[in-house]
């Protein structure tokens, strides 16, 4: 058997990571794939901790397994906040009166969020503020990030005072980093770490605005040079948005598929570099890409549904990225090791 390895970049996306989750449930059983490294970013990073500590325990089918736990596990837990506990969960983070709180119950609670977070902050909340997803990755089955023998995990999160992205991976991997690389700053208090590079103890928020997800981590000359990307959020609309939560949703769109789009323009760059020859002797690593992506599911969903993690759109999102990744098993995998499967031309023209 043949082993094929690959590094896999996992976007993030709320409640919409779940279709990653089938992806990822589909891969891990595949014996001949194995998973060199993941870069992940928000609910990316929650679904790369999950795969990385349980590919940990081991290379065989107990390792996958693991992995299958602590994936099954988190997407279980998330699927338990149904649209009330969503409102009740945001009353315990902001004070607001008695009365409102039974108005609001009898309206979308999606509608009422983002009122909201544009009148109150995380910060309102006094000592009562807790982060849900702490608990979440703290009580995985195998919860242990650091754990020697898995997958390179990579983590990305971007510092509130320079705007910049910053990677975990290695030792630095813990709990917070991945906080920090979910924290969306109108639900979620900045989360502080200490960083050796400045010195300072920095507060960061959600790595999509600076890396959703980061794929030069994935270039180091010690990994494959084949890169899956998992898409959760669409490249394109053909519909143009015209109410206002269709045009909030498209910017929002496009600014965390902005950084993504970046790295990708780079490397179609030294693409063509390397296919005109003017790279000889530079070390520079001419990558293989790959996506696997469901764009009309994408297209149906607009970002509302990324904060209603209801077990019935988890569901539907996960039987999407299974079936998805068994068409890109189908159609692209013998392109793994050899050439791109995803046609970058296409995508810049």
């Amino acid at each position: 058997m043949t082993v094929r390895r690959i590094n896999l970049a996992l976007q993030g996306g709320g409640a919409h990571g779940a279709f990653a989750w089938g992806v990822l449930d589909r891969l891990l059983g595949e014996p001949d794939i194995e998973i060199a490294a993941i870069s992940g970013t928000s609910a990316g990073a929650l679904n790369g901790a999950a795969l990385a500590a349980g590919l940990a325990i081991g290379s065989g089918r107990h390792g996958r397994q693991a992995a299958r736990e602590n994936l099954d596990y988190i997407w279980s837990q998330v699927g338990q906040v149904s649209d009330n506990a969503v409102v009740r969960w945001m009353h315990s983070m902001f004070p607001v009166p008695r009365a409102w709180q039974r108005l609001t119950e009898l309206f979308s609670p999606v509608a009422w969020l983002e009122s909201l977070t544009r009148v109150f902050s995380p910060y309102d909340s006094g000592p009562f503020y807790t982060n849900p997803l702490a608990a979440i990755l703290r009580e995985m089955p195998h919860p242990d990030l650091c754990r020697a023998g898995g997958p390179e995990l990579f983590v990305s999160a971007t510092n509130v005072r320079t705007g910049l992205i910053r990677v975990f991976s290695g030792a630095e991997l813990s709990v917070d980093a991945i906080l920090a690389s979910a924290c969306l700053p109108e639900l979620f208090r900045a989360v502080e770490i200490d960083d050796p590079a400045t010195g300072r103890r920095e507060a960061y928020w959600d790595g999509g605005y600076s890396g959703n997800p980061a794929l030069f981590p994935l270039y180091s000359p010690a990994l494959p040079r084949d890169i899956v990307i998992v898409n959760i959020n669409p490249m394109m609309r053909d519909a143009l948005p015209k109410s206002p939560a269709a045009i909030q949703d498209r910017v929002n769109e496009i600014s965390f598929n902005a950084s993504l789009l970046a790295e990708l323009r780079a490397i179609n760059f030294v693409k063509r570099l390397h296919a005109e020859n003017r790279l000889s002797g530079r070390p520079m690593k001419n990558v293989l890409l790959h996506a696997i992506m469901d764009e009309t599911l994408m297209n149906s969903l607009n970002a509302s549904t990324k904060l209603l993690p209801a077990p019935g759109l988890l569901a539907t999102m996960r039987e999407a990225g299974s079936r998805a990744a068994d068409e890109f098993l189908r159609q692209d995998a013998a392109n793994i090791g050899e050439r791109d499967s995803y046609d970058l031309r296409a995508v810049f023209g």
